[in-house]
């Protein structure tokens, strides 16, 4: 269609009145039929100009939007919604030509409280930006089965964990049943009692209840929602401070620490406390595979817009036939272990957002990396954040070296 209006405006003026008049119906025709189309779509469109004014919003974007003070055709887009939330985030990727995937909002509207995730792209005309394309999407249904979804996915997990604990408890109440009927024997058969027999038999009553203990609280702490409390921080400064505490213990294992940290990472949220305790589970993980010795490599990197952490092994490696399961609550080879171990280091990045994942080999070794991801509005306010507690300008990534 485009190239027949350009060889038609090339032809106008040998063009009469009734060619003219077919050519303008042509092109109505085709406009119509485009609003039309956009007109159906689900999703809210709307095309804004070089100084973000509206030249466009289709059916879907009028319903969407939070309710507008004035013509949106008049001034920029920020300045007629009621939002302010909205409005300032529009109004600060807009302007700093920055382009968001996906950024949810949730607000009333006529259908009630819904999510909505806002994208915005350029618009690009013969290779040259003319303006904004924002694109809005109803996310609510989605995140609802989601959120269903997570529900299923929890209770299947708390079911397993159920029968984990079940499973563990049985070994140390039968091992007190076992005891407390032969002191009562010893009660029963005898005038005087044995002092000396009681306080083992006691001593032995009082470790499987301390052990009856250490299983309920790590099943505790597996199912209760963690208490997340996300601070900017550093994660080489993480790494740095995990690293002093246990090198001593683990030079006396033969065990020798690597650590290749890249300085240009910048900040993201965590809750330190349980990052470290995530970490320091691997940690102990990576000294049991490693009982002769060897090398612990911890590294960070930058990835696809996401932060990378990697703790890496040179032991015993895990079979093949185990990966899929190392996660799962109360699997575990080893003789002396809960098996929940690497389900919390699992529960403990998800909660934060991000992802662990595996590689591994036998007699080679095992390599666990976490991924945070870093959307582009996180990286900025975590900057505005650096350089309020630094006292002095971060570029735009920050490191070590800016702070």
């Amino acid at each position: 269609m485009r190239r027949f209006i350009a060889r038609a405006l090339d032809k106008l003026p040998k063009l009469d009145k009734e060619q003219i008049h077919n050519l303008i119906t042509d092109l109505a025709m085709e406009n119509d039929l485009l609003e039309v189309v956009l007109d159906s779509l689900t999703d809210g469109v709307v095309v804004l100009d070089k100084e973000y004014r509206v030249i466009f919003l289709n059916k879907a974007a009028e319903r969407q939007l939070p309710y507008m003070t004035s013509d949106p055709y008049e001034k920029p887009l920020w300045d007629v919604l009621i939002d302010e939330e909205i409005a300032g985030f529009l109004e600060d990727y807009l302007q700093n030509d920055s382009g968001v995937d996906d950024h949810e909002f949730t607000y009333g509207t006529g259908m009630g409280n819904r999510t909505m995730a806002y994208s915005i792209m350029p618009l690009v005309k013969r290779k040259a930006v003319e303006g904004r394309v924002l694109h809005i999407e109803d996310v609510t249904a989605k995140r609802q089965e989601q959120a269903r979804l997570h529900r299923a996915e929890s209770l299947a997990s708390l079911t397993t964990l159920a029968a984990g604990v079940a499973h563990e408890i049985k070994n140390p109440l039968a091992s007190i049943g076992i005891h407390i009927q032969i002191m009562q024997k010893e009660l029963d058969m005898r005038a005087t009692v044995d002092k000396d027999g009681f306080r083992s038999y006691l001593s032995i009553v009082n470790e499987e209840i301390e052990r009856l203990n250490g299983i309920v609280v790590d099943f505790l702490f597996a199912v209760r929602p963690m208490d997340i409390q996300a601070h900017p921080s550093n994660v080489n400064n993480l790494v740095s401070d995990l690293v002093e505490f246990v090198h001593y213990e683990l030079d006396e294992k033969g065990i020798s620490v690597i650590t290749d940290l890249d300085t240009t990472i910048p900040w993201i949220r965590l809750d330190e406390k349980y990052i470290k305790q995530a970490l320091l589970n691997l940690i102990k993980n990576a000294e049991a595979a490693m009982a002769e010795g060897g090398v612990l490599k911890i590294a960070t990197w930058m990835e696809d817009e996401s932060v990378c952490l990697a703790i890496i092994d040179n032991g015993v490696g895990i079979p093949a036939e185990n990966l899929s399961k190392i996660f799962e609550p109360y699997f575990t080879t080893k003789d002396f272990g809960s098996g929940l171990g690497l389900t919390l280091v699992y529960k403990i990045i998800k909660e934060h957002g991000g992802d662990v994942s595996i590689k591994s080999k036998e007699n080679e070794g095992t390599t666990f990396t976490f991924r945070f991801p870093v959307s582009r509005q996180d990286r900025k306010q975590l900057k505005e954040y650096c350089e309020e507690d630094c006292e002095e300008d971060c570029d735009d990534e920050i490191s070590d070296s800016d702070c």
